[in-house]
């Protein structure tokens, strides 16, 4: 498996991966965010790929010296293979590099299942958001 910055040509793939991951209008909201994040830092939008395709995604984002977990999605049939675990140590990696100290998870009704995954994985900074308008502010 190779974790890499998001390039326009996996748009599709990504899109799929989140498809299989959340409802279709959770899709659609993540779309407007990933744009948003790739217009202001690529850097922070990661994907995992096995054999040429995306099997997984993360969007981070920053305000000040804060790094915003946005979204994470692992293609079914690679789950329970570490995959999720890399993406999330990648964007760590990357948030430590652009100086962030603190670190946030966002939930919502979207990706409340995800709780349990980030606190095997030591996270205990979660914050909520109703709306996707809210985290982006928090973003710029």
């Amino acid at each position: 498996m190779r974790l890499r910055s998001f390039q326009l040509s996996d748009i599709f793939a990504v899109q799929q991966v989140w498809s299989l991951a959340s409802s279709h209008e959770k899709e659609k909201q993540t779309l407007r965010v990933l744009t948003d994040q790739l217009a202001r830092d690529r850097d922070l939008v990661i994907v995992a790929e096995e054999n040429n395709e995306v099997i997984g995604a993360i969007v981070g984002t920053i305000d000040g010296r804060s790094g915003f977990f946005y979204c994470l999605a692992v293609h079914p049939a690679h789950r329970n293979k570490k995959v999720g675990s890399q993406l999330v140590k990648a964007l760590c990696t990357r948030f430590q590099r652009k100086g962030v100290t603190r670190m946030f998870i966002t939930v919502d009704e979207g990706t409340q299942i995800l709780v349990p995954f980030y606190q095997k994985l030591g996270f205990t900074n979660f914050c909520r958001t109703r709306q996707e308008d809210e985290l982006l502010a928090i973003g710029r």
